[in-house]
């Protein structure tokens, strides 16, 4: 029978050193875009190799790199085989958006203070790096089990779609896991997500003199009604209720907006970047035509009016397999006893890449450090923080639920 308490004791006995681990990933940016992020898996190696682990340094082609907007992406993969049975892989992603402004600390400082570790991807999801390195550590050091194997996987696109990184290594047989955890934003055990389309919507008009507007065509103009109709979308959204507990409704976002020359020309092209998120109901090809159908009906009524639409992203929604259930019962048994609190498991209204792991059959949940909400985390926003004490019952819960899965 395992001893859970010495997996416990081991971590509390390195926790100091899972901490300067984690400093040292923040302090190495993985900023996406730009997204060169192949020196980043290289100081991870390095740092791997200190535990004695040699990383497998699969580099995605530059000419792929690249056609996907980015600079560099290798991806990581530790295996440790202990024997016959299931191999477990536990997936984190070092890319990150860009800092932004507003931070009251370095956003590659790695920070520690009042018991908080500060900087970007110490929530999501480099601290994922810290906690599924560590709980097999202690996984080997303690249990020492006889079967199954333990992956660790370390990928850079997940910002991106996770193309190159998961599908990547899923099409090319890198990788061959039976069940899989994925970075997480919150200790509660995610078991569904939502999907999203993301589409470019470019309005070309007739760039003319300010002084003489008659002889153009405003193509921001053009671009408002066009945004108009798709905000009125997204209060009929509201009405399509989730049945997944955790995910509420559709909804629509324009994050990004662009054009014009000068403030004296009416401007000629404007062009602006949606993402839609789709519940796990809906089917994303009826989504994404009704989409078009909007932006192209609301473009026919403006003359002179032309519009491209082109699609940027198409991640699919999670949905839960049946045999994710050792995954979840294990987590919530371990997450219970650490926390000392009931561990819901739910969907989530995000989207990740772990789809990319259950379209192909994999069983999967979100797991890992953070607090009960991602909106605690200041994930993608200035001040990005982890408590600590969070970090060190993430890594005690899946070092004993790996034990569980190995037993």
């Amino acid at each position: 029978m395992t001893d859970y308490h010495a997996l416990d004791h081991w971590i509390d006995a390195h926790f100091e050193e899972e901490v300067a681990f984690l400093q040292a990933l923040i302090r190495v940016p993985t900023d996406t875009p730009p997204g060169d992020n192949a020196p980043h898996a290289e100081r991870t190696a390095e740092l791997l190799q200190g535990f004695g682990y040699t990383a497998e340094r699969h580099a995605v082609p530059a000419e792929e790199v690249q056609a996907m907007g980015m600079q560099s992406v290798t991806n990581l993969v530790v295996r440790r085989r202990f024997g016959e049975g299931p191999t477990v892989l536990l997936n984190a992603h070092g890319d990150v958006v860009p800092p932004g402004e507003g931070w009251t600390h370095d956003p590659y400082g790695g920070e520690v203070v009042d018991g908080r570790i500060y900087g970007r991807a110490a929530a999501v999801s480099k601290s994922d790096f810290a906690s599924y390195t560590f709980a097999l550590r202690a996984l080997e050091a303690v249990a020492r089990p006889a079967r199954g194997s333990v992956e660790l996987l370390f990928t850079y696109d997940e910002e991106f779609g996770g193309e190159l990184g998961p599908g990547w290594l899923l099409r090319h047989g890198v990788i061959k896991p039976d069940l899989m955890i994925a970075a997480g934003f919150s200790y509660q055990v995610i078991t569904a997500h939502n999907g999203c389309l993301q589409m470019e919507v470019t309005v070309h008009g007739k760039m003319a003199h300010a002084a003489i507007p008659d002889s153009g065509v405003d193509a921001l103009q053009a671009a408002v009604a066009i945004l108009n109709a798709l905000y009125a979308q997204n209060a009929l959204y509201r009405q399509v209720q989730s049945r997944v507990a955790g995910i509420r409704h559709p909804y629509l976002n324009v994050g990004r907006i662009e054009g014009g020359t000068n403030t004296n020309v009416v401007p000629g092209r404007v062009s602006f970047k949606l993402d839609r998120r789709m519940i796990p109901e809906e089917n994303p090809a009826e989504v994404e035509a009704r989409l078009r159908q909007v932006i192209e009906e609301a473009a026919a009524a403006l003359p002179g009016v032309r519009v491209d639409v082109r699609r940027l992203l198409l991640a699919r929604a999670m949905q839960p397999l049946p045999g994710n259930r050792p995954l979840v019962a294990a987590l919530q048994k371990h997450g219970e006893a650490v926390f000392g609190e009931p561990i819901p498991a739910l969907g989530t209204p995000l989207y990740t890449d772990v789809r990319l792991f259950c379209e192909a059959g994999i069983p999967g949940v979100i797991y890992g450090a953070g607090p009960r909400t991602v909106l605690e985390s200041h994930a993608k926003r200035a001040d990005e923080r982890l408590e600590l004490q969070d970090l060190r019952r993430a890594t005690q819960v899946i070092a004993r639920s790996l034990a569980d899965l190995l037993a």
